[in-house]
Parts: structure tokens; sequence; C-alpha cells
């Protein structure tokens, strides 16, 4: 690729002498620290690929429809049915989707490149006039002829992520029937180049230097759309140099254990927003140049949607910045006028994930989310509180709490489907959370 190939020789040109002091002339720690979170972002998409491809039912262009709740990433959406795909084109071809009718209900087939920037969406909103049939996701150079009636959709990689969802709502059966219909297949016999691997490693525990050993060959596995990325990729190029070098590979080493990780880390407080306990990332979905959010979102809560879709708010907090506490019981009242149900046109839901992994967190209600069609019931004056809590509280309707874990922190998400223009141009947060001691917990037998 000819960005890469300029960056090998820029890179070549600007590090040149060896030093035991510093992994490369020049090189500084903030550059190391940038090439770590620049690189991992591209890492984390090919680790999700690498899990997903050790499956045995996954293939190239074959779309796999998942059981309610049956998929493994972080912070999934409970609210749909999701199907899941890994597409691959080249000039001679392309690969074709099948939506039937579905109305009443939110949808979309999602498309996702190497970075995980959302490149297409299917759906009503934004194919108006072709909501649903036949489409073909091609290369803008693609040799392959269509049938009139087939909506062509230009990808600008070779290979993408695909996530489809539909809305359960109040008949999840004929959500999961309308989510059986969509149909994958490819129109040839693409080219598939093998992705680079990378190393395995847990949610929590980041991998350190080895992600720099094949960094060229990752850079090279699929081009980074946004701008002005030749920067960044010049010093990851750098990193790469040093993690090779006997007399630099240990320094550089530690520069990654003790201060890029750790970056990392603390790139939540440098891309979010918050209000009342509540967070929200800068820009997720499209990121342009924010490299930092794009890293972020990626590692918390991989294949977001861009704002047009949906937006997601995150804590770990209540509405004091205090951490949320399993053993504790929280509320959240929205007044009357100002509902969920009131900044969404599709749906809205809160979910809890683990803090560490933002995986599900089983419990014994078997109950993982409140949402639109939960029937939350008001309190006096119209306005509804939620609570949030590892056992039910006396006196509180079932369908207004969410189970917890029974102690440590947690995290939680809540999702706006079709999001109103306050809640896309960020100027709404949700109320925050208040710890409530006083409210005692039932015994778990009695509801269970």
């Amino acid at each position: 690729m000819k960005t890469v190939s300029m960056i090998f020789v820029a890179s070549s040109l600007l590090f040149t002498t060896p030093s035991l002091a510093r992994p490369v002339k020049n090189i500084t720690d903030k550059e190391v620290i940038d090439a770590y979170q620049y690189l991992m972002t591209r890492v984390l998409v090919l680790r999700q690929e690498n899990l997903d491809f050790s499956k045995e039912d996954m293939q190239w262009n074959e779309i796999k429809h998942r059981d309610v709740g049956g998929v493994q990433w972080a912070n999934p959406n409970l609210d749909v049915a999701y199907s899941e795909a890994w597409v691959a084109i080249d000039e001679n071809s392309c690969t074709m989707v099948e939506i039937p009718e579905i109305k009443g209900r939110y949808y979309t087939v999602q498309f996702l490149n190497g970075w995980g920037e959302t490149t297409a969406n299917l759906n009503e909103r934004t194919y108006p006039q072709h909501p649903f049939g036949k489409f073909a996701v091609c290369l803008k150079d693609s040799q392959v002829t269509l049938a009139p009636d087939v909506q062509k959709v230009i990808l600008p990689s070779k290979k993408s992520r695909v996530l489809a969802r539909v809305e359960l709502g109040k008949d999840p059966t004929e959500a999961v029937r309308l989510q059986r219909q969509i149909k994958m297949y490819p129109t040839g016999k693409p080219d598939i180049t093998d992705s680079p691997k990378v190393v395995d490693f847990e949610h929590d525990q980041l991998p350190g230097i080895e992600i720099f050993d094949n960094a060229a060959s990752i850079l090279a596995s699929e081009k980074d759309i946004n701008p002005n990325m030749g920067g960044l990729q010049i010093k990851v190029l750098a990193v790469e140099r040093t993690a090779k070098h006997e007399n630099s590979r240990e320094a550089t080493a530690k520069i990654i254990k003790e201060k890029a990780i750790p970056a990392f880390f603390g790139l939540r407080e440098k891309v979010e927003r918050t209000k009342n306990g509540w967070a929200l990332v800068r820009r997720f979905g499209n990121y342009g140049n924010d490299y930092q959010a794009r890293a972020f979102v990626n590692y918390g809560g991989i294949w977001a949607n861009n704002n047009k879709e949906a937006v997601y708010y995150a804590t770990r907090n209540d509405a004091k910045g205090e951490l949320l506490d399993g053993s504790a019981v929280y509320t959240v009242t929205f007044p009357k006028d100002k509902l969920p149900s009131t900044r969404a046109k599709y749906f809205w839901s809160i979910t809890n994930v683990d803090s560490k992994n933002y995986r599900v967190i089983p419990n014994p209600a078997n109950k993982f989310v409140i949402n639109n069609q939960t029937n939350v019931k008001p309190n006096s004056d119209g306005s509804v509180t939620l609570y949030f809590a590892s056992k039910l509280p006396q006196g509180v309707p079932q369908e207004n709490w969410l189970p917890t874990p029974a102690a440590g922190n947690y995290s939680l998400t809540f999702r706006f489907y079709g999001p109103t223009k306050e809640v896309v141009k960020g100027n709404y947060f949700p109320p925050g959370l208040v710890k409530q001691p006083s409210l005692a917990k039932v015994d778990s037998e009695s509801i269970y």
C-alpha cells in the first residue's frame, strides 16, 4: 500500500541511530503513548475478528442469526435480535443483502470497517426510496453488474463487520421471524487475504509491547479512512522499530507498561463529557481525526453505531460521583414531562454490565434490562422512579427494578434509539442516580 510504504520511508529517515538511553533517538514517552492508543484501536477489532472466526459457524459473507441475548462482545444491546457477519468483497465480487419489509419497529443492518468506523446503515432512514429488498455492498471500482432492483452501497474497505438489529418490541417472536429473513451471500468468489494475528488478552489486562511486533502488517491490513492519521502511523512504526531492537525493547516495554497502558485506561476522562454522573463520549460511530474517542469506544463498547441511529450514556458513578456499589440501593427519577420515551423515536433502555470486561452480569431474577416495553409503574405525580439493587426493595414494583451484582462496582448503559435533536447534539443528560441507604431489600427467596 502506498501510504504504508511512504511511512516506512519517513520512519527510516527520522530514526536512524539507536540509543540505549531511549528506545530510538528523538522518540518521546508521549509518542509511545499516542502510538499505543492508535494501534490498540485496530488490535481490538482484529482480536474480535479472531474470536469470531474461532467459532465453528462463522464464515465470510454468511449472516448468522443469534438467539436473543446470545452474542459475545462488550456492552451488547439486549433490546434487539442480533445477526452478525463478516463481509469480504473485491473488484469482482459484491455481497448481496436481502432485507424483508419491516414496519413499526426499529431495524438496521450496520457495516463497520476494520477500525471500528460505521461505514453504512441499511434501513428506511438512510434509504427511504429503498428501505427493504435487495442491496449490494461493493467497492467503488467494482466490476460487478447488478440487476435494476438492487440498491448499490459503496464500502471503503474489502472487509467489514456487520451487525443487523431488529427491535424486539412488544412481539419478540415476530422480531425473530423478521430477523431470520435477512439474507446475505456473495456474487462471486472474493480474494480474501488473511488478517494479521494479534495477541489475545483479557479485557482488563491490556497487552504490552508485543502488539508492536507486527505493527507494520497491522497497519497495512486495512487503510484508515480518517484524515491526518499519517503522523500517528509514523509513531507506530517508530515504536515497532524500538521493539525489535535488542538495546531498546526493554526500555520501550517499560514505557508501555508504566505510562501507555495507564494512559489508555485514562482515556475515559479525556473523551467523555459528564453530567449527573452520566458520561457521553464526545464522538462515536464516526470519529474523524478523534483517534482517542475511537480507541475508547472500541474498548468499552465495540461496534457502536453513529448518533444518527443511537446515543449511548454510561456511568459507574452516582450523582455525587461516588462509585456504584452493588450492595447499595440506587434510584433515578424522571419528571412526568421528561420521561425517557420523550427522548427517543424508537426505544430506550437501561442495562448493566461489569465494570472490567463490560459483560452482561448474570442474576437470579434473569432480568437484564429496563426499557420502553417493561411497563414501568409511574408515581402518583406521573414521574417514574427506577431502582437498581441486588434484591428487590420493599414496596417497589418489579417492573421498575433492575438487578445489580451483590457487591462491587458495575456500569450502567442508557441507550436512546432514534434520539431527539437535543440528545444528538449532546445537550441532554439523564438524571443522576441517588443512593438510598434507608431502603431495605427483601430476602431473595421471596422473589426468585
